[in-house]
C-alpha cells in the first residue's frame, strides 16, 4: 500500500478504544498500522501495559485510560463516560473505532455527548454475556441489550462483525441497522510469519493456544488430555487472566502439570516456532468466539484444526476438510476427534494444507486491512490518500 505524507492540518484522526493495550497490539495494530499508511493520524486509547511502548514505537500515540473491564459499579463507570467524553472533546476524532462490548456501550454514550461524528464498533464475539447461562450472565443480558440498542448503530456508523452468527443475532433481536453491518472476519494472519513446516518426528504435540480463562474449554482440553493419556502431547500456551472472573488460577494449571496430564507453557511470543513444533491445534472454546487468532494462525501454519462447533470457531474450520468440528462442553466428543488425528498422519497433512490455501485466501493480513480502510472510507470520504 503506498505510503503519501499528508500535511497536519489535513490530516484525518482515527482514535481506537479498546480496554487493554495488549489486545490492541495483537489483534488490531495491522489495521490501525494500515491507516497511518493510508493518512490517518492513529490514536489508541486503553489500558496501558508492557506493550504501550512498543505500539508507541510503531508511530501510533498511546493516551492511556484507566478501563477496568471487570467493573459494574454504575456510578463508577458514569464517571468513566464523562471523562471519556472530555477526552474525545480534546482530541476530535473524525473517526472512533470501539471495540469489544464495554467500549462500545461507554464509548457511544461519550461519542453521543462529544459531538463524534463517525463510528466504528467491533463487537468481536458476544461472549459470557449472550451466551451463559449463569446468574450474573442472564442479569446482565437485558441491561446490556438496552444499552445496545442506544450505541451500536447511531447514524453514520458501521458495526463490524467477525463472523455470521452474532450478525444475524444481533440484526434479528433489531440492535443493528440493516445497511450497518459489515462482515470482516477475524483478526487477519501474516501469511508470512506462519509459514507451514514438515511434522516434526516424535509423539504428536497438541497445542491450545488462549487466555487461560474457563471460557476458552482448557478444562475440556485437561479432560480430553486425560482420556488420551500417553497417546500425545498435551500443550497449554497462555497466562492467567486477572481481569476475567472465570480466569483459570495459576495453581490449577500447575496441578495439571504435576499430575501429568498438560505441559504448561505460560504466555510465549514465539508462536510462529511453537506451531511448528505440533502437530494438531485446538480450539475448543465453550461460549461463543468472534473469529479466534490463534485458530487464524495454526490455519496459515498448516495445522489441522479440532474446534468446537460453535459461532467463530466454526467459522475458521471446514469440517472434515481443514479439521474437525465437535460439540462444546463434551470433552469425550473432544478426545475422539483428536484421536482421529493422532492415528492419521496422511489425513493430518492433507487438512493442515487446505487450511493454509484457506488462510491464504481468505484471512492474509493484507486483505482484512483493505476491508477495514474500506469502512472507514464509507464513513469519512476522501480519507485515503
Amino acid at each position: 500500500m503506498a505510503v503519501k505524507t499528508t500535511p497536519p492540518s489535513a490530516q484525518k484522526t482515527l482514535l481506537f478504544l479498546l480496554t487493554e493495550d495488549w489486545f490492541f497490539a495483537s489483534h488490531f495494530q495491522k489495521r490501525a498500522l494500515a491507516a497511518k499508511a493510508a493518512g490517518w493520524r492513529v490514536i489508541l486509547a486503553a489500558r496501558e501495559s508492557d506493550a504501550t511502548p512498543k505500539i508507541r514505537a510503531a508511530g501510533i500515540e498511546v493516551i492511556p485510560i484507566p478501563f477496568i473491564r471487570r467493573r459494574l459499579n454504575p456510578f463508577a463507570e458514569l464517571l468513566f463516560t464523562f471523562q471519556l467524553a472530555a477526552l474525545y472533546r480534546r482530541v476530535r476524532p473524525d473517526l472512533v473505532h470501539h471495540i469489544a462490548l464495554k467500549p462500545i456501550v461507554i464509548g457511544g454514550l461519550a461519542a453521543r455527548m462529544a459531538g463524534i461524528k463517525a463510528i466504528v464498533n467491533a463487537p468481536v464475539g458476544l461472549g459470557f454475556v449472550f451466551s451463559s447461562e449463569k446468574f450474573l450472565a442472564k442479569l446482565l443480558r437485558p441491561l446490556v441489550s438496552g444499552l445496545l440498542r442506544v450505541t451500536l448503530t447511531p447514524q453514520n456508523a458501521k458495526v463490524i462483525f467477525e463472523n455470521p452468527d452474532d450478525l444475524a443475532a444481533l440484526s434479528a433481536a433489531g440492535m443493528v441497522r440493516p445497511d450497518a453491518a459489515i462482515l470482516i472476519r477475524g483478526a487477519g494472519v501474516d501469511i508470512d510469519e506462519f509459514s507451514p513446516t514438515p511434522e516434526p518426528p516424535g509423539k504428536p504435540r497438541i497445542v491450545l493456544i488462549a487466555r487461560m480463562i474457563r471460557e476458552k474449554g482448557i478444562a475440556d482440553f485437561v479432560a480430553a488430555a486425560t482420556i488420551l493419556r500417553g497417546q500425545a502431547e498435551f500443550v497449554l500456551v497462555g497466562a492467567p487472566d486477572e481481569g476475567n472472573p472465570n480466569t483459570i488460577t495459576a495453581a490449577e494449571l500447575k496441578t495439571w502439570q504435576a499430575q501429568g496430564k498438560i505441559t504448561w507453557l505460560g504466555p510465549r511470543k514465539d508462536i510462529a516456532k511453537l506451531l511448528a513444533s505440533a502437530h494438531i491445534a485446538c480450539q475448543p472454546s465453550t461460549y461463543r468466539e468472534g473469529l479466534p487468532k490463534s485458530a487464524l494462525e495454526a490455519m496459515a501454519a498448516g495445522k489441522p484444526l479440532v474446534a468446537t462447533d460453535i459461532p467463530g470457531c466454526r467459522e475458521a474450520v471446514v469440517h472434515n476438510v481443514t479439521g474437525l468440528l465437535v460439540p462444546p462442553r463434551n470433552p469425550p466428543a473432544l478426545a475422539a476427534a483428536l484421536k482421529t488425528l493422532i492415528d492419521n498422519p496422511a489425513l493430518r497433512i492433507a487438512m493442515g494444507e487446505a487450511a493454509r490455501k484457506r488462510a491464504v485466501e481468505e484471512f492474509s493480513d493484507s486483505i482484512i486491512c483493505e476491508k477495514t480502510l474500506l469502512v472507514y472510507e464509507s464513513l469519512v470520504p476522501g480519507s485515503r490518500k
